[in-house]
């Protein structure tokens, strides 16, 4: 039945993922009324599927603006985890016991090693580990080990607990969600944005519109006839029971172990560029097993818990969108593709800096939502 009901805030954001939740908390404890409108339920795409890593120094981010703002953020995240757990009272289950890379093979050999090379060249602290050291700090690991870095500054999550503690923060700071509310078309007037139509027949109108959709953002940015291309990443992940907790996440090349409470320990990732498919296959989790298996045979006795995908939101650059673009009153919040769970805390603190403000400390030049148009010389390649 349709609904023909309509409904009016001062913000309304298109995305109840992390990212459009965060900035909904954001905006309502500075006393704007907010709605967050959702094709589903609030977090139920990639925020609850992804690990949770906090990890932007065990990496060679690029281009050195990014890798700043990634680091930012993950340096946001005590204060940020310490709110959202007072104001929900849920533990966020937020660990700051720091990452383990190893390296197996040559190749990942020379990754850490220029991995160490840069993050220390910014000052940044890891440290180099023997094989023997690598296995004095973790039992059960291979003994094809040959070297390892250990990261005290990348830290992880429980994203799960994170996005449902989230979800109630942000209702009882005002927030109203509209979930199963896919956007279906815009009404604009002048340069901007008068109201949303929904699928079943809502309108929604606002001041300032937030778009953090997610894989879903190009095709709703399609309908106002802006370039945003936004392709869906399909990631599969596992979750065994471990006779006990590891004591920090573990990683070698795109493989890794995440360690969660109760004893559970997730396996991930894939990287599948097949549309909107979100399938778990046997091909996927054969080489997650086979990828887990090589880092720490004990992995093959652990009990299976469950198994899933998620849909990240990938750029043609592989760069957020953040910012206003085209149309007066949208604001740009998508495209986070693996790291939307670690940019929550910036991005929010960014959204809401431009609405509340009208600008922000942070530079935004390579993220702008124009950056896709052909005739913009200045694209990112």
């Amino acid at each position: 039945m349709a609904d023909n009901s309509s409904h009016a805030a001062d913000v309304l954001i298109i995305g109840g993922g992390i990212i459009g939740c965060s900035i909904a908390w954001r905006l309502a404890h500075a006393g704007m009324r907010v709605a967050v409108l959702d094709r589903s339920e609030p977090g139920a795409e990639a925020s609850s599927a992804a690990a949770g890593m906090l990890a932007p120094l065990g990496e060679m981010v690029e281009p050195r603006t990014f890798s700043e703002l990634c680091v930012a953020s993950r340096s946001l995240y005590p204060g940020f985890a310490a709110e959202i757990e007072e104001s929900s009272g849920h533990p966020v289950g937020y660990r700051s016991d720091g990452s383990l890379l190893v390296a197996h093979n040559e190749k990942l050999e020379e990754e850490l090693a220029e991995v160490h090379r840069r993050q220390t060249a910014l000052g940044f602290t890891l440290h180099p580990l023997t094989a023997a050291e690598v296995h004095d700090r973790s039992a059960g690991l291979s003994p094809q080990v040959r070297s390892g870095l250990f990261v005290p500054g990348d830290h992880w999550v429980d994203n799960e607990r994170l996005m449902r503690a989230l979800v109630i923060a942000c209702q009882r700071a005002g927030v109203r969600f509209e979930a199963g509310r896919a956007v279906h078309k815009f009404h604009t007037q002048g340069d901007g944005i008068e109201s949303v139509a929904t699928e079943n027949g809502a309108s929604f109108t606002a001041k300032i519109y937030v778009l953090a959709a997610g894989c879903w953002s190009g095709e709703i940015a399609g309908g106002l006839g802006i370039p945003v291309p936004i392709t869906p990443c399909c990631g599969q992940m596992m979750e065994f029971e471990a006779p006990r907790e590891l004591p920090f996440a573990l990683r070698a090349g795109m493989h890794y172990l995440v360690p969660r409470p109760d004893r559970r320990l997730l396996v991930g990732t894939t990287a599948e560029y097949t549309g909107f498919a979100k399938a778990v296959t046997a091909q996927g989790l054969l080489s997650l097993l086979e990828g887990a298996v090589r880092l720490a045979p004990l992995v093959s006795e652990f009990r299976f818990l469950r198994a899933w995908a998620g849909l990240r939101p990938d750029t043609a650059d592989h760069l957020p969108i953040l910012g206003y673009g085209e149309i007066d009153n949208l604001v740009f919040a998508t495209g986070h593709f693996r790291n939307g769970i670690l940019l929550a805390p910036v991005t929010a603190e960014i959204i809401a800096d431009l609405i509340l403000k009208g600008s922000t400390s942070r530079p935004l030049e390579a993220y702008r939502p124009t950056r896709f148009r052909e005739s913009d010389d200045r694209v990112i390649g």
